[in-house]
């Protein structure tokens, strides 16, 4: 069985393949999928870096993998300028 930090490795890799940006982090972690075996993960994305970089437009990603780290699901919520979040 794939372990939170193995799960997180996967999807990180998993989201910057696919969109091309680099991970800022891993921002949560919850079992999902049938039987739980998967991984519902969510990552922290710079979409666009800006000078400075407190202009930096992040995102996030949320990101499922099966027990074996296989995609099985990924999609961003929101963006949003580095440092306005909102609220949680």
């Amino acid at each position: 069985m794939l372990s939170a930090a193995d799960a997180a490795e996967r999807a990180v890799h998993h989201v910057t393949g696919l969109t091309g940006r680099t991970a800022e982090s891993v921002i949560g972690i919850e079992r999902a999928g049938q039987k739980e075996e998967g991984w519902r993960v969510t990552v922290e994305v710079v979409e666009t870096h800006r000078i400075p970089d407190s202009a930096d437009i992040l995102a996030i990603y949320q990101a499922e993998v099966d027990g074996a780290g296989e995609l099985v699901s990924y999609r961003r919520l929101r963006r949003y300028p580095r440092g306005r979040a909102g609220q949680d």
